[in-house]
């Protein structure tokens, strides 16, 4: 049975809160006509003959900045005040501490900015636990790594951005901890993903089903806000599906800002699509399309280059394919970033290369393009001897390199006079600014790769991986064949990005004798 007055006792609670941040700090947060009778209404005032709630799980998906963390701390505020159960237990749940804690910072917030509430409780900010000391019930952010403590006897879980998941054993303990309770609430707030293993994407797949009729739950409510894979992204009209909140506190010139960067960036794609506008992407996709590659310059003077500063990249591989070392120079006053890479590979495996790669090896080798280096693994000291080479011939600030099987040919460098040597390992965390950055100068021309052949079939191979944060790095083992002098361009660009408003005094002003 539906009961109206229910409904709108939760909504007259609700909008007895204020808002705490932005443009509508302060103000009552007057509920949308989306998310009352989308989520309130039928949430509170469907009631089984007991008069207990019907549902108990609602999977609530919409794109970001459409006030989910908001909702979230309304309602949980609601069952610690106004729920009329004794002894409350109400958890805000996430995989970290500081996406856990967003919706206990908001809750406070709304507190604290109500006289009448702020009487009733006690909040504790160094436990993220607010106190209810007139019904004996409490609310707490909790993180994954309390999945262990079993001892929860939840009322009410607002699980937020159940995408970001490492596995599913928080979500298993707090989602079955309520059988004790009359009405237990699971709301789940959150962003699509990409993870088709994932917890988010089993209850994703079983909303879906109930939405089309193919199963039924009588207790699970659906509230999805998406774009299918039929609707075209790239018309504006369609964002609303994804974004009730757009025209309102979701603003529309800041998502026309990022899809004018999305549609001619590619790696921003899947983040556009994904945080955006609700759709379920992959975490690897294909990188820029080959004809961007080709419009940048391609010719270089390796012999003008000597003397010149530049900055190096070194991606060892496994010891039986392709090794790459890869220098960018620096033109200060075209900002053009010339590339000159050395590419290496054990002779003996060349025939085998040739067959399982369908690339002409022996052509690159005969050209000059790769060395091909004695016996059946790369000879690491052919590719020390060339470092030590363009030591001699260039003014090398800097070689970056992958730690992973690195060690000797390192302490080898270095014992040669060369200390200069900058580890980057091959996270998300080093290699997305760079690796975004080497994007901009494609994109831009301002890559001169001297019409390589090696490194263009690497770029072409190359997929690149996505988190959740929209940060970006080439993915080897999704990529399609060898990427290794990509990879050793854009360590070599790290170094490069420190350096680039950094002129010499000499390229300045010249020698000058006293």
């Amino acid at each position: 049975m539906y009961d109206e007055q229910t409904a709108l006792r939760v909504k007259r609670f609700i909008e007895n809160l204020k808002h705490t941040t932005g443009e509508y700090a302060g103000k009552p947060f007057i509920l949308q006509d989306w998310q009352y009778h989308d989520i309130i209404k039928p949430l509170y005032g469907t009631l089984n003959a007991d008069g207990t709630r019907q549902y108990r799980t609602c999977l609530v998906m919409v794109a970001r900045k459409n006030g989910k963390t908001t909702i979230g701390a309304a309602i949980a505020l609601y069952h610690l005040f106004a729920d009329r159960e004794k002894g409350g237990q109400i958890y805000s749940a996430a995989t970290d501490k500081d996406q856990a804690s967003l919706v206990f910072n908001e809750a406070a917030s709304m507190v604290r900015q109500s006289p009448v509430l702020s009487r009733k409780c006690k909040i504790i900010d160094s436990q993220k636990r607010i106190v209810n000391y007139k019904n004996n019930s409490f609310y707490r952010a909790i993180a994954a790594d309390a999945a262990s403590a079993h001892g929860y006897n939840a009322s009410c879980i607002i699980y937020d951005e159940l995408h970001a998941a490492a596995n599913r054993e928080l979500f298993d303990v707090l989602s079955t901890s309520g059988g004790a309770r009359r009405q237990p609430l699971l709301f789940i707030i959150t962003t699509a993903g990409y993870d088709r293993n994932s917890i988010l994407w089993e209850q994703y797949s079983y909303a879906k089903s109930l939405q089309k009729k193919i199963k039924k739950d009588k207790t699970f409510l659906p509230v999805i806000y998406e774009l299918s894979e039929k609707d075209d992204w790239q018309d504006g009209k369609n964002w609303y599906k994804a974004n009730p909140a757009l025209g309102t506190f979701r603003k529309l010139d800041e998502m026309q800002a990022l899809f004018n960067k999305a549609k001619d960036n590619f790696a921003l794609t899947n983040t556009f699509k994904n945080l955006y506008l609700n759709m379920w992407t992959t975490q690897v996709t294909r990188w820029l399309p080959l004809e961007k590659w080709d419009s940048c310059p391609g010719e270089i003077n390796q012999e003008e280059l000597k003397g010149h500063i530049c900055y190096g990249g070194l991606d060892l591989s496994a010891t039986t394919d392709l090794t790459a070392f890869v220098l960018v120079f620096l033109d200060f006053e075209t900002q053009e970033k010339k590339v000159l890479p050395f590419f290496f590979m054990p002779e003996d495996r060349l025939k085998e290369k040739i067959k399982t790669d369908r690339v002409p090896y022996d052509e690159w080798v005969a050209k000059g393009y790769i060395e091909a280096t004695a016996g059946s693994v790369v000879d690491y000291s052919a590719v020390r001897g060339r470092i030590k080479k363009c030591l001699e011939d260039y003014q090398v600030k800097s070689i970056a390199y992958d730690p992973w099987n690195a060690t000797e040919i390192v302490q080898n460098i270095i014992s040669d006079g060369y200390e200069n040597m900058i580890p980057v390992r091959q996270g998300f965390y080093s290699l997305n600014a760079p690796s975004k950055y080497l994007e901009v100068q494609i994109l831009a021309k301002n890559l001169n790769h001297g019409n390589n052949p090696v490194l263009r079939w690497n770029f072409d191979n190359v997929m690149m991986a996505t988190d959740p944060a929209g940060n970006i790095k080439p993915d080897k083992s999704k990529s399609s064949q060898r990427i290794d002098g990509i990879v050793a361009l854009i360590m070599a660009l790290d170094g490069v990005m420190r350096n680039e408003d950094t002129k010499s005094i000499y390229e300045t002003e010249g020698v000058k004798a006293f």
